[in-house]
């Protein structure tokens, strides 16, 4: 079996990578393809606010300080969130 990663694309905040996978006996070649969304720090905790949310704390990941983050949030009343309509 043989894999690696490849970057398929980047517009604006999402990232599409794939992990192709070819196996050695048959050539049969299956690709994982992923996109994810990697959004500002301030983006972030305005989503949060804008869902009912209020930020305590922010806290670096220790892997990637400055890159990737911890939030620390709650939600006013328990039935904040599932009263919002949703769409």
């Amino acid at each position: 079996m043989e894999t690696w990663a490849e970057l398929r694309s980047v517009d604006g905040e999402l990232t599409t990578h794939a992990v192709p996978v070819v196996f050695y006996e048959d050539g049969a070649r299956y690709d994982s393809v992923s996109t994810l969304r990697f959004r500002s720090r301030e983006a972030i905790e305005a989503a949060l606010q804008d869902a009912g949310f209020a930020v305590h704390d922010v806290r670096d990941i220790d892997y990637a300080p400055g890159r990737a983050w911890l939030y620390i949030a709650t939600t006013p009343s328990p039935g904040r969130l599932t009263d919002r309509p949703r769409g």
